[in-house]
């Protein structure tokens, strides 16, 4: 070891020493394709790093400076790059003072001297990536005034090289050029408008250019470079006008990024910039790559709406010119003879870069944009193209349609007749790839338009699918209409499905039997999905179809047949699922025999198999209940195995040269993140997903039979609540933490925990909860906030009062922060409807934002009245803590569902801390009255729900209010509609809240009035919790012979008894204790009263009311 060590320190010695070769032969070998050598090249680099830095810094500038080799220079300008990026190889602070300024000077030199383009942009890297970490405490002075004079010099290439820095400045430390704007405004203008600059440094001068408006800070400093913009502009066209399509593409590529961060600043020449793009999209003499770069500039423009909210809706032709480009992009497809033969790999076959662009462009612009002013350009167009005679333009109008459903689907839904009749017509098209897009067509519009085109259509579209699954002549049609079937019937009732199952199952049955690989497939899907909407309707079909799937899953064992095998195993769980563990229970121990088998040969990684076994299991386990437990020891392994893999990712700079090479690689997804490109290969994410949703079904399913596997589940998922790569893995891993929890608890509760108590419980609990807070303070999607408030919710219900202050403080803590975050989103759309470009279109979408804002605030509402619930009034000092934040939700400005949120959670402190919440009344009652007249039903029922409280449990403090809450509560019920469904809850809460008024404040009202009125308003049927309560009531006070209720000479009786009989035969307004005294009480009336009196009550009932109380009295 010893040996080794000295022969190291020799070799370093050596290489570091005054002759320059070994040091050029170290590295070289740190290039070489040998791994060997290069591995000790590294190490002994390494070593030269931690022991001698200096030496190897001042080594590798001497040779960027004089080396020959050009590679050589290349290499030590990326080294040197490394080693001065501020990470944990930041060696900069390691150097002495003069190695310091000797590299600075000589880094500066070698941009004066270095020939090679390439070259030249690694060494302005290093700069550049040197300067980000010293020049914000002016660690190096000589730097700007050194890029200033290149700017001025007459070398092309020390401009270039002058702008590439300033580029990169503007993005690592942009506030060290801000002094300079004045100069910069000068230089860019001069540049660009220069007739003797070259194209290149026009290029590097637009580059810097952007890069320093997007750093400007606020927008008058940026509208001091709009004289620029067309200059810009012209950068383009010029290198057009000279056919430098190349020079043409990079400023595209520049301006496409402008659009999307700095809309607004194209604003003022919006006209003139657009109308060139949409030049150079239609000029078919151009290359394809530009035409697209131009449509990609306008579609982002579209995109960038939380910038420049409604800016291109208002351009006259924008929309109608892009659309008819894109249009004429789809038509740009072949009739490829691959293509009928209906090969799998040949999916795309015809399928163009032109093709390819047009739809996702136009899918695209239309989430972008929406359906008012999509639709009526579209239509426009279609029926422009549907009467022509090429089968390619028929075939563009049905993709066209397909790809802007999802975001028109509000305004589609409006003419939904129109749209369906245009595609089936198309049904009938002479030609099978036109028939092929109008199925793709209706498939689509079934996704976006459903359920209102299932509920509405099924008569016109289920027959038209049905016969296209008939075109023999056409497997790639017939296999598409299976596929358009799948996505029609996920979006239907059974109730729907049902009159065309027969149909539908005996079509399908015959293309299982087809020779061609895509039309089973396609049958399989749709039979799985048929089978799952129509549930129990599907039991006749059971035994005729069953068998089918089992052949294919015992012999599909051919390695191009492993899909067709996946997709039966599919099948064959979905149909179990349908019909039930009693009539699939004897075929699933086959199918799960066969899986066993198949889980224990070895796969290869990318066979689909896995991923569909895995989801298999799981519906297996639904289906099968608690019976599947003696098959959790051989799924559970590769389950964890699958849910454990760890993302296959790479990381290279964000410029790098081979990213159009990885960028055409489908399995692999690529983001951008600061100046990394990170590539994640998505199948492992897919399969990692699927894992963890089958873990949460299995907690989910097995309850306390799962706790054996508790442990090993919880480390499992617990760090996937950060797991950023992907949304559903982090959406399965929150959804399972409460079904964890539950699991736990019931075990514990039913002695099946293995001699665990409630501490284990706790100790999940503190282990779940905290990390889910941490989860939610870093969580960047709304949506995912929602379900992971929602999760915290639960776990709280679950774990209840385990939970100990400082985990209390901690929820406290990041409601205040998820409150904060929330108002500041809201704040920001507010900002963008006070936009210059701001319409209705715009104003719609932000209403559809805010509305996740509601969903997050009534979680924390939920989440708060758990804690309420749970701690009482010992939970009160927190509260006080949020009121800051609650009260501002009471006010006219906020939405009516934020108003009932802040009433709910009013209520809640008011029912559970009884005296302890009397503090809380002077402030929050007037509000709670005012709201019991809002227009909102639900905030009415919110505040009068809140006055039935506060008269149970607010005594004296409650008192002085009775004649205001009676006289409230009286408009909500003598409301002209107040019984109509939409403001029954309000109408029964208010009801009950009289009730409560009159039972606790007898003395403060004029009861002979009040109680006559309150029994006129029974029964009541909506609101099934408080319709027991208020029976209930009712009931007592009858026994207690109430005078002012029964009235003078009992003549509020009749109406009595008749509550009483629209109560018992009613449905669940009335809990069995309470019913049971009800009869009594009849019964004792039918002692008492004359038969003529109970004989004319009795004639008021309906003939089914009479019936069902004779059986009942006399039982």
């Amino acid at each position: 070891m010893a040996s080794d060590q000295l022969q190291q320190q020799a070799q370093l010695a050596m290489v570091l020493g005054s002759d320059t070769a070994p040091f050029e032969t170290l590295i070289s070998h740190l290039m070489s394709s040998s791994n060997e050598q290069r591995s000790s090249a590294e190490a002994l680099f390494n070593l030269a790093k931690q022991t001698n830095p200096d030496t190897l810094a001042l080594k590798l500038a001497y040779l960027l400076q004089l080396s020959p080799h050009p590679e050589a220079r290349a290499m030590a300008a990326v080294l040197l790059r490394k080693l001065l990026t501020r990470d944990d190889a930041y060696l900069w602070p390691r150097l002495s003072l003069p190695t310091q300024s000797s590299l600075k000077s000589s880094m500066l030199s070698c941009i004066q001297r270095e020939e090679a383009k390439s070259i030249s942009k690694k060494i302005c890297d290093t700069v550049s990536e040197l300067a980000s970490g010293i020049l914000p405490e002016n660690g190096w002075p000589e730097l700007l005034p050194f890029v200033f004079q290149c700017v001025s010099s007459d070398s092309s290439k020390l401009q270039e090289s002058a702008f590439l820095i300033v580029a990169q400045l503007s993005q690592y430390v942009g506030e060290t050029l801000t002094p300079h704007i004045k100069h910069l405004h000068g230089v860019f203008l001069q540049c660009l408008t220069s007739e003797s600059a070259s194209s290149d440094v026009k290029i590097a001068a637009l580059n810097a250019v952007i890069s320093f408006v997007q750093c400007l800070s606020n927008s008058n400093e940026r509208d001091r470079f709009q004289d620029v913009l067309p200059a810009m502009i012209r950068t383009l066209t010029e290198s057009l006008n000279n056919g430098n399509e190349a020079t043409a593409q990079e400023a595209l590529e520049l301006l496409i990024e402008l659009a999307g961060t700095e809309p607004r600043f194209l604003r003022r020449q919006l006209l003139d910039i657009v109308g060139s793009m949409l030049q150079i999209a239609e000029a078919e003499s151009l290359e394809e790559s530009t035409r697209h770069l131009a449509v990609e500039f306008l579609v982002t423009l579209a995109e960038a709406r939380e910038r420049a909210p409604g800016m291109v809706r208002k351009l006259p032709q924008f929309i109608d010119r892009l659309f008819a480009v894109l249009m004429k992009m789809l038509e740009d497809v072949e009739d490829d003879p691959a293509w009928y033969s209906a090969e799998t790999e040949d999916e795309d076959a015809g399928e163009t870069s032109n093709y390819s662009m047009g739809q996702e462009c136009l899918d695209r612009l239309a989430i972008a944009l929406g359906g008012n002013t999509i639709v009526p350009v579209a239509y426009q167009q279609f029926s422009a193209y549907l009467v022509a005679s090429e089968w390619q333009k028929h075939h563009a109008s049905l993709i066209a349609l397909a790809q802007i459903a999802e975001g028109c689907s509000k305004v589609m839904i409006k003419n939904l007749e129109q749209v369906v009749s245009m595609v089936l017509s198309q049904f009938q098209s002479p030609h099978p790839r036109v028939r092929w897009a109008a199925i793709n067509a209706i498939g689509q519009l079934s996704t976006d338009l459903g359920p209102d085109l299932q509920n509405q259509h099924h008569d016109m579209v289920l027959p038209a699918l049905a016969a296209a699954m008939d075109d023999l002549q056409n497997p790639r049609v017939q296999a598409h209409a299976a596929s358009a079937v799948l996505n029609f019937s996920e979006n239907c009732t059974p109730e729907i499905l049902a009159p065309y199952l027969d149909g539908i199952v005996s079509k399908l049955l015959v293309l299982l039997q087809n020779g061609k690989q895509m039309v089973q497939e396609g049958a399989l899907t749709a039979l799985a999905s048929v089978a799952d909407s129509s549930q129990e309707h599907f039991q006749k079909y059971y035994d005729v179809v069953m068998p089918y799937l089992k052949t294919i899953l015992m012999n599909a064992t051919d390695k191009s047949k492993r899909m067709l095998r996946a997709k039966s195993m599919e099948c064959i769980s979905l149909v179990g699922m349908a019909v039930g563990k009693d009539k699939f229970k004897e075929d699933a121990r086959q199918v799960m025999e066969v899986l066993m088998s198949l889980q224990g040969t070895e796969m290869e990684a990318d066979d689909p198999i896995t991923s569909y076994m895995l989801q298999a299991w799981a519906r297996l386990c639904k289906c099968l209940g608690q019976d599947f437990l003696p098959y959790m020891d051989v799924v559970m392994p590769p389950l964890l195995q699958s849910a454990q893999l760890k993302p296959d990712v790479t990381i290279t700079s964000a410029d790098s040269e081979n990213e159009a090479e990885d960028s055409d690689d489908e399995s692999m997804e690529t983001i951008i993140l600061g100046d990394k490109r990170i590539g994640i290969k998505t199948s492992v994410l897919e399969e990692k997903a699927t894992a963890c949703n089958m873990l949460c079904c299995y907690a989910d399913e097995l309850k306390e039979g799962f706790f054996p596997w508790i442990d090993q589940v919880a480390l499992t998922l617990v760090p996937l609540l950060k797991f950023y790569f992907h949304e559903e893995v982090r959406r399965a891993a929150v959804s399972a933490m409460p079904e964890l929890m539950r699991s736990a608890k019931l075990a514990i509760e039913k002695g099946e925990a293995q001699g665990r108590d409630l501490s284990y419980l706790k100790q999940l609990s503190d282990y779940i909860i905290p990390n889910m807070l941490e989860a939610l303070h870093k969580e960047p999607d709304t949506e995912i906030c929602v379900s992971m408030l929602e999760a915290i919710n639960e776990c709280l219900q679950i774990s209840g009062n385990l939970l100990d202050e400082g985990k209390i403080r901690s929820i406290v803590d990041e409601v205040k922060q998820v409150m904060t975050a929330s108002s500041s989103r809201k704040r920001e759309r507010g900002e963008r409807a006070n936009a210059e470009d701001f319409d209705a279109e715009e104003g719609e979408l932000i209403k559809e934002e805010n509305e996740q804002e509601e969903e997050i605030f009534d979680q924390v509402g939920e989440i708060l009245g758990t804690l309420v619930k749970t701690f009482k009034a010992s939970f009160l000092p927190f509260f006080d803590e949020l009121s800051s934040y609650l009260t501002p939700m009471w006010g006219r400005d906020k939405t009516a569902e934020e108003r009932r949120i802040a009433i709910c959670i009013f209520d809640d402190v008011a029912e559970q801390c009884r005296d302890a919440a009397f503090k809380y009344y002077d402030t929050y009652l007037p509000f709670v009255l005012e709201a019991c007249n809002d227009e909102s039903p639900e905030v009415r029922q919110a505040a009068v729900y809140g006055l039935g409280v506060c008269a149970e449990f607010g005594g004296s403090v409650f008192k002085p209010l009775v004649g205001e809450a009676l006289s409230r509560l009286n408009v909500v019920i003598q409301q002209p509609n107040a019984r109509q469904s939409e403001n029954a809850m309000a109408y029964d809460n208010a009801v009950s809240a009289v009730g409560k008024i009159c039972l606790f404040h007898r003395d403060s009202i004029d009861s002979s009035q009040v109680l006559p009125a309150w029994l006129n308003c029974l029964p009541l049927s909506n609101d099934v919790i408080e319709a027991k309560v208020v029976h209930d009531q009712l009931c007592s006070m009858v026994e207690r012979q109430d005078v002012d209720l029964l009235g003078p000479n009992n003549q509020y009786l009749p109406k009595i008894i008749t509550v009483f009989a629209e109560v018992l035969t009613g449905k669940d307004v009335v809990t069995q204790e309470t019913a049971g005294r009800m009869v009594n009480i009849l019964r004792q009336l039918q002692q008492t009263l004359p038969p003529s009196a109970l004989g004319s009550i009795w004639s008021t009932l309906k003939p089914e009311q009479q019936h069902a109380l004779q059986s009942m009295l006399s039982s």
